[in-house]
């Protein structure tokens, strides 16, 4: 049976809006094959339920009237009849199968559509949505979604739509044969059924919805441990983490226990139901069997036709949780689906068309909370081709201003413009198409060397990547290695060193060429050494590039066109490093300071 929701949503959702939400996926415009094989499908039901209706019932019926009359039928008629009920049943099956053959990429090409919908959507979600959600959490939300659709299409049609069916033609022959009292209480019976199951599964409901709320926070707390790994050995944490984990894990485990043994009353009820319909109907017939009015075999064909009639209503139980379930988990993905972009393309935005790659800030405003500006009216000028660094405190936003450039956020007031075109009216793709970066924590996927620098342009070939990892001076390097551009890197790059790691991240800006270039605090977290190394890397790249430098360490920025100092969101101080020393403001504070503080480290390390 499907999980529910793994975000903790009630499961109060409207049934039929979320079943017309999904139903076109089911009956897409653009594909009429998979209407054809829906179509092809429904009509194997319906010969399914003809054949297991009028075909078996009425077979063993006859074959018991032949035996139990007198004088007997010939005996191979009687033959005849238990063939006939034997095919019948072979025929029902038949019939099923092959409904579920004809139907099976109908569900797989269904969810196949809803989960590329929603990878696709949770992309164009902002910045703020991914760093506000656990990627485990998210990730769980959309497994389940995705995976009940097939489950809910296969129920719905294959189950309930057959029952109602069924139980329509089954009706019909008690009214003709056996007239109102069987029909009534069979409808009773079904009334009764179907009530009882409702209510035992919403209270189950909930102590499912329990279990798995509990399931998730498990699961997000395994995956930001197993995440965090190295923080939690800073601190050796390890027993605090399992301790953790399996206290999420007993509550879990509690929860599940009490939710299964709830299983056990909805099963004794409808048996109970069940059985004692199939008790009364019979009897009913022997009554009428006593008066003259049925035949021996009429009690074998009410035994039988409800019998047939109550596999599928001991499914219903099942099929009815399984849906709840199932609307639970399209409702909390469709929640996502329904997350609307906080950065979007307006209304016939155009491609970025960059020349020269001339920036511009000019009186930008921006907070990442209402009421709490982070930048406060900054204005830059920077000139095509030259490369501008900004420095200054943490928090002061020099970060902010890279995170803006790729449009990751809107502005709260202000603009900004490359050759003159403002870049909230310019299309998402073509800007950021335009405009390379090297983090200062650079994520690699967990896949080769190789694909990660490709990753910079695709349709790269081999020359291509070859030429970049020789630009970022790693080319020898990964020569070296026994598999070469096929090493594996491993989960964020953990495999390789930080110095590696950053020339990959170098190698793959190169790739994408582009003409507008972003270093964010590129060298903070490597040593001397290597940041020495990697600066005369970036330095080449830089040439012939608009760029922006973000930077802690003053030492790597000496070499830029202008320097700009942020302080609490402004604009304090701007000019070459010469000129700012002159000055003998903050720029001048923080390089005495720092070269302080670097005298002292070497003081320290020669004694």
């Amino acid at each position: 049976m499907p999980p529910t929701d793994p975000t903790g949503t009630s499961t109060e959702r409207p049934l039929g809006p979320t079943l017309r939400r999904f139903l076109p996926y089911l009956w897409p415009s653009d594909a009429p094959g998979m209407k054809l094989r829906v179509t092809g499908a429904m009509l194997l039901v319906l010969m399914s339920k003809l054949v297991q209706v009028y075909g078996a019932p009425f077979a063993l019926q006859g074959a018991v009237d032949g035996m139990a009359t007198l004088p007997r039928s010939p005996a191979m008629l009687v033959i005849l009849l238990v063939v006939g009920y034997a095919a019948a049943r072979f025929g029902s099956t038949l019939f099923d199968n092959l409904r579920n053959t004809v139907f099976e990429s109908v569900g797989q090409e269904a969810t196949r559509r809803l989960a590329s919908q929603v990878f696709r959507h949770l992309h164009d979600l902002s910045l703020r949505f991914h760093l506000e959600r656990r990627t485990g959490a998210v990730t769980k939300v959309v497994e389940r979604g995705t995976k009940s659709i097939d489950t809910m299409l296969y129920f719905l049609l294959f189950n309930i739509a057959p029952t109602i069916l069924e139980l329509t033609l089954v009706l019909g022959i008690f009214w003709v044969k056996f007239g109102w009292p069987l029909v009534a209480a069979t409808v009773v019976m079904v009334v009764v059924y179907i009530w009882f199951t409702r209510k035992v599964t919403d209270w189950r409901a909930n102590l499912r919805q329990r279990m798995n709320d509990l399931d998730t926070g498990a699961v997000a707390h395994a995956v930001d441990s197993l995440l965090n790994f190295e923080t939690v050995k800073y601190f050796s944490a390890e027993d605090r983490e399992a301790r953790r984990y399996d206290a999420a894990m007993q509550a879990y485990a509690t929860a599940a226990v009490k939710s299964e043994n709830s299983l056990a009353w909805l099963n004794i009820g409808q048996a109970a139901i069940t059985n004692l319909m199939l008790g009364g109907g019979m009897a009913f017939v022997v009554w009428g069997w006593s008066q003259g009015r049925f035949s021996a075999g009429d009690v074998v064909l009410v035994s039988t036709l409800l019998s047939q009639l109550f596999r599928p209503l001991d499914l219903l139980g099942m099929v009815y949780r399984t849906i709840r379930q199932g609307v639970i988990d399209m409702g909390a993905m469709f929640d996502l689906v329904d997350t609307p972009s906080e950065v979007v393309d307006p209304p016939g935005a155009r491609p970025l068309r960059v020349g020269a790659g001339h920036l511009r800030f000019e009186n930008v405003r921006f907070g990442y909370e209402p009421g709490r500006d982070i930048l406060k009216g900054i204005t830059l000028d920077i000139p095509a081709g030259s490369t501008v660094a900004v420095v200054g405190p943490s928090g002061a936003g020099k970060s902010t201003l890279a995170r803006l450039l790729y449009r990751f956020y809107d502005l709260t007031g202000g603009r900004i413009t490359i050759d003159g075109q403002d870049i909230a009216a310019v299309t998402q793709a073509s800007l950021r198409s335009a405009i390379g970066i090297v983090p200062q924590d650079t994520v690699l996927f967990n896949d080769t060397i190789g694909y990660n620098i490709a990753y910079g342009r695709e349709g790269a070939d081999d020359a291509d990547i070859r030429a970049a990892a020789r630009g970022a001076a790693i080319a020898g390097f990964i020569e070296a290695q026994p598999d070469g551009y096929a090493t594996r890197v491993g989960e964020r790059g953990l495999k390789l060193s930080g110095g590696e790691k950053q020339r990959v991240a170098i190698a793959r800006t190169l790739l994408k060429n582009p003409p507008v270039l972003i270093l964010d605090e590129a060298t903070s977290a490597l040593d001397s050494r290597t940041e020495a190394d990697i600066m005369a890397t970036l330095e080449a790249i830089e040439r012939g590039r608009t760029t922006i430098v973000i930077a802690h360490r003053l030492s790597t920025v000496v070499h830029a066109d202008k320097i700009v100092v942020l302080e609490a969101g402004r604009v304090t101080e701007q000019g070459t490093h010469e000129e700012l020393l002159r000055a003998g403001g903050t720029y001048a504070e923080l390089w005495a300071r720092q070269a302080s503080e670097n005298a002292s480290e070497e003081t320290e390390s020669a004694e």
